[in-house]
C-alpha cells in the first residue's frame, strides 16, 4: 500500500462512487484498498477500491482496529446459473441480487467504529459529504490535499 494512503480519507475517482469521499480502513490480502464512507454520513458502503482510483488526502483519522471478518471472501459473489440450450431463449426470470443481512450487519457495525472517529475531526462530517470536483485548469497531479 503506498505509505500516504493508510487511515485517511481519499478521494474516489472511479466507479459508482466517483467524487465521493471515503475513509480507508484498511488493506486486504488482495492488495486493493477497503474503504467506507462512512454509509451513515455520506452514502459509500463497505466496498474494495484499487489504489489507482483513489486520490489520497492529507487527511487522517484515528480509527479502532476493524473486525476480523473484514476480508475479500465477505465480497465474493455467488456464480451465475448456467443455462441451456431451452433456456437461452426464455425471458429472464432472475432476481435482481439483494444485500444480504450478513452484509448490513457489518456495515452497521463498521460504521459504529467509525462515525463516533470522524466526529471527532472538527468539521470532518461536512468534508465526507461534499463531492471533490475539479473545474477547468485545475490538475490533481499539482494539488496539495
Amino acid at each position: 500500500m503506498r505509505n500516504f494512503i493508510s487511515s485517511g480519507i481519499n478521494a474516489e475517482y472511479g466507479g459508482a462512487h466517483r467524487g465521493k469521499r471515503a475513509v480507508c480502513l484498511k488493506q486486504l490480502p488482495s492488495g486493493l484498498l477497503l474503504v467506507s464512507g462512512p454509509y451513515k454520513i455520506n452514502g459509500v458502503p463497505l466496498r474494495r477500491v484499487d489504489q489507482a482510483y483513489v486520490i489520497a488526502t492529507s487527511t487522517k483519522v484515528e480509527l479502532p482496529a476493524m473486525p476480523d471478518s473484514l476480508t475479500d471472501s465477505l465480497f465474493k459473489r455467488k456464480p451465475k446459473p448456467t443455462k441451456n440450450e431451452k433456456e437461452m431463449f426464455v425471458e429472464n426470470t432472475t432476481e435482481e441480487p439483494k444485500i444480504s443481512a450478513e452484509r448490513i450487519a457489518i456495515q452497521k457495525e463498521v460504521d459504529a467504529l467509525v462515525v463516533p472517529a470522524v466526529k471527532k475531526v472538527d468539521m470532518l462530517q461536512s468534508y465526507l459529504r461534499s463531492r471533490f470536483t475539479l473545474s477547468k485548469g485545475q490538475f490533481p497531479h499539482e494539488m496539495k490535499f
